[in-house]
């Protein structure tokens, strides 16, 4: 199953430590070389749907300023399930370079 690149890099975001939400956001971002900008709603929407599918959970809530953070982590399912997508993404990338040297050499398929 293939992702979708905000979801890879929230579990790729997690895959190092439990971050919150504003932390998550941040090094979405940091992973992603501020290619993947979340808003908050998006986010909160997608920790939803991978928390009911297993891929996430709240490790921890504390109240800071008044308010409820809430800390994420990535689960065992969700460390499988972003391991397989890296492995095809690979396999992908080595396909892809592999088409791409083959074209080189190929005479006519090379751009001048």
């Amino acid at each position: 199953m293939a992702l979708p690149q905000p979801t890879f890099h929230i579990l790729t975001a997690l895959a190092g430590r439990s971050l919150h939400g504003y932390g998550v956001i941040r090094e979405v971002e940091t992973v992603s070389d501020g290619r993947v900008r979340l808003s908050v709603g998006t986010l909160y929407g997608a920790l939803d749907r991978l928390a009911e599918a297993g891929l996430v959970r709240i490790e921890r809530e504390e109240v800071v300023a008044g308010r409820l953070r809430r800390y994420y982590c990535l689960t065992d399912e969700g460390a499988r399930v972003l391991a397989a997508e890296v492995e095809a993404m690979q396999k992908d990338a080595r396909l892809a370079a592999e088409r791409l040297r083959t074209r080189a050499t190929r005479p006519g398929l090379a751009t001048p």
